[in-house]
Order: C-alpha cells, then structure tokens, then sequence
C-alpha cells in the first residue's frame, strides 16, 4: 500500500469489481468511448487483478482512496506498451464524479510516479487524454508532464480519435 498525501494506493483486487462498474457511466467514460458491456468490464477487471499477479515492472492498476477516511475515490495505473519505436509505460485514471475538481487525480498521479520511478524498467511514463478532454490535459500538466502534442490514439481497439501525448521522463533527475 503506498501513502504518501491526500491518497493511498493499493494493488488492484478481485474485490474491486464494483469500482469499475462504478466508473462505467456515460458520464465517467465519455472520452473513452462510451460505457462498456458487462463482458468487456469483466474482462477488464481478469486484466486488472493479473497486472497484481505480475513483477512490479510489468505494470499495475491500484484502487485510489482518501487517506484521512479511506473512502475510495478511482483508480490510477500503469502497463507496458510500445510508443513510436521506444518501450515506455502507459498510464490512465478515473475519478468519480463527486471526488473531482478537488486536486485527487493528480495527487494519484503523482503516487503512481513515485511507484513507476522505483520499480519500472522503462525510461517513460506517457498519456494520451483526447484533445476534448480539458480536466484531463490539466491532471497532465499539473503533476509535471510534458505535452509533446497532438496525435492519433487507438482507444478503444478500433477507434482512432484525436488525443495529446504527455511523457514523464522516468530516468533519474540530475
């Protein structure tokens, strides 16, 4: 379990089914292509609780919580993935409704760098918000990325929309 400010983060488990069907709302995944079958969202949470199963590297999904309360407020992770000739990792979150606006999604964030940096192998940490999605872009911005601009992103499998890539250099800080 990780705590280091307003949110602690814990590994993705079998019990956290009820998160994701939690954030399958039109409004949650407007930017993600819509809600997804219930199928879809059982085959996301086999995905999920395996990254747990895996070395740290590989990547991971954690449930996010208030520190002071413990009340959980999304998710926050990480996988592998291959980005224009480079290994890098991925990230994604979702805060729910009620919990936005309030700083969480970046102090997320920012834990899950802090996991990235001492366990993963890879030299970046990159995000792909749509173009239309400003609390995203901000959540980038805010905890330290760099946007290095617009491009095509594949989300979900199939679908191409405008989307901004920001990279979080992994490699030690001079």
């Amino acid at each position: 379990m990780l705590s280091l400010g307003a949110v602690r983060l814990t590994p993705w488990s079998e019990a956290d089914l009820p998160l994701l069907e939690r954030a399958n709302t039109p409004e949650m995944t407007e930017h993600l292509g819509g809600p997804e079958h219930p199928d879809r969202l059982a085959d996301r949470q086999r995905r999920y609780v395996a990254l747990s199963g895996r070395p740290p590297a590989a990547g991971r999904m954690f449930r996010v919580s208030l520190t002071d309360t413990g009340e959980d407020v999304g998710s926050v992770g990480f996988w592998e993935r291959d980005w224009r000739d480079e290994e890098v990792y991925e990230t994604g979150w979702a805060v729910f409704p009620e919990f936005q606006r309030r700083g969480l999604a970046v102090a997320a964030l920012t834990e899950l760098i802090a996991y990235v940096r001492a366990h993963g192998t890879r030299p970046a940490l990159h995000a792909f918000p749509g173009t239309d999605h400003p609390a995203s872009n901000a959540v980038c911005r805010k905890a330290g990325f760099t946007f290095l601009g617009e491009t095509q992103f594949e989300y979900p499998p199939g679908i191409f929309h405008a989307s901004n890539d920001w990279r979080f250099p992994l490699d030690p800080q001079p």
